[in-house]
């Protein structure tokens, strides 16, 4: 999963499942022909990052057949796909979807139908992470996506850090630092008395208020539920904040990478030149990130200190993001189609030849069982980041996703960063809250109602 997907992510239409209400091509497949795979046929794909380019050239030199990908950024992918699906026209064989679209589009007619013949994904339930398949079922339990690889989250540090602090950079013993919130502002304290921050932003331990009490945001009656743990959390935010605990270096900034490799400015907001930034400079202990913040996001931006970092658990389990895979169901090539997403999926010599190129957590487990227990990452020290990312895997509760989440999840965090910066009390930043979802999805039921 590559980091530019979501640069752009909270950028999207809140929206859009009101938009696709209604929508998709005016027939669907019955999944009663016969495959058949013509080579005369350029495969056409859609994504929102280019993870797909390697796949694509390994494909092309497996089966003979021509491809073409086309990414549209992340903040207009779904404007500019939910057209082409519903009318067909420029339409894609197969097409991607980050987490945030998979419960929009699942239930439409857009994804072909990969349950019984001549597919038959509903047959591979057990060769897969469990909760990375049931988020490609829709509402009647069909196949309708599949994915290759499961985000669940950690904590990411550097561990010359720990040794200076505390004396001891092993995981384990991290993990106790980390294992509690009470615990975690502990460890944000005695950073802060030796000269370092342990956040680059109050705004990443938003992933532990979900673990730690895993609801969605919308039940089965269609209600809003805003658990105490995220309402706790508004207040583990603001300590953060207040005690001067975080470099200030906003998700996605500038300063945010930077603080990867160095020592950064405080605040230094979004400015794009860090350097410029005058005042005094700190250094941030770790990052909460999911499997392909590992790979693509941190990798890529520490590479000096590369071998001397750390992978552990926080206060709770997480996970974050992921791309599913489906058919077009009025593709007119789906025997190279299903060609493709299978092998992206289900192809064992392929999914091998992807971990040992990227170290990215597949969700395929004939693999995995098979790397889990020699996988290592020089990175990490050696450290064996497959079997800790599987167990957090295990953690995972599928059933918290929802449509609504992209939509909720911006302006829950907008109102909380209201209330962490005073312009609104606590009451007044949950009301607003409630306002906004309502306005939003007029559908849901907040307390508002009552």
């Amino acid at each position: 999963m590559k980091i530019k997907k979501y640069l752009g992510i909270l950028l999207s239409t809140v929206l859009v499942t009101t938009s696709l209400v209604g929508c998709g091509p005016k027939k669907t497949s019955e999944n009663k022909e016969k495959l058949e795979v013509d080579k005369t046929k350029v495969l056409r794909v859609w994504s929102f990052t280019d993870e797909l380019k390697e796949p694509l050239k390994y494909f092309e030199e497996k089966y003979g057949i021509k491809t073409e990908l086309t990414i549209v950024p992340t903040e207009n992918y779904a404007s500019k796909l939910q057209p082409v699906l519903d009318s067909g026209v420029g339409a894609p064989d197969v097409f991607t979807a980050e987490i945030a679209w998979v419960k929009q589009w699942i239930d439409l007619p857009y994804w072909e139908n990969l349950s019984g013949e001549p597919y038959n994904a509903d047959k591979w339930a057990d060769d897969y992470v469990p909760y990375v398949y049931n988020i490609g079922k829709d509402m009647n339990g069909n196949v309708k996506a599949l994915s290759w690889q499961a985000t669940p989250g950690g904590f990411i540090y550097k561990r010359w850090i720990a040794r200076k602090v505390w004396g001891n950079d092993d995981p384990a013993f991290v993990a106790q630092k980390l294992s509690s919130m009470e615990n975690f502002m502990k460890a944000a304290e005695e950073l802060k008395q030796a000269g370092y921050k342990i956040l680059p932003d109050e705004g990443a331990i938003r992933w532990f208020a979900k673990g730690s009490d895993p609801k969605p945001w919308v039940n089965e009656k269609n209600e809003l539920q805003l658990t105490q743990a995220q309402i706790d959390f508004m207040d583990y935010q603001k300590k953060l904040r207040d005690n001067e605990y975080t470099a200030l270096a906003p998700e996605w900034s500038p300063a945010w990478f930077a603080s990867m490799q160095g020592q950064i400015p405080i605040n230094a907001g979004w400015e794009k030149d860090v350097n410029k930034v005058k005042g005094n400079k700190t250094e941030v202990f770790g990052y909460v990130m999911p499997t392909w913040g590992l790979h693509y996001v941190i990798k890529p931006n520490a590479k000096e200190t590369a071998g001397d970092w750390g992978l552990t658990s926080g206060p709770s389990p997480y996970f974050w993001g992921g791309t599913w895979i489906g058919i077009y169901s009025g593709s007119k090539n789906k025997g190279a189609a299903w060609e493709f997403v299978k092998m992206m999926t289900h192809d064992e010599e392929f999914l091998n030849w992807w971990y040992k190129k990227t170290g990215d957590l597949l969700s395929y487990k004939p693999v995995t069982e098979k790397v889990k227990d020699t996988a290592k990452d020089e990175f990490l020290k050696g450290q064996n980041h497959y079997q800790f990312f599987l167990k957090e895997a295990e953690k995972i509760n599928p059933n918290i996703v929802t449509k609504y989440d992209q939509g909720i999840d911006t302006i829950w965090g907008n109102v909380v960063k209201e209330y962490i910066e005073g312009k609104k009390t606590k009451d007044a930043a949950i009301n607003e809250f409630y306002k906004q979802v309502k306005n939003a999805y007029p559908e849901i039921k907040t307390p508002l109602d009552k």
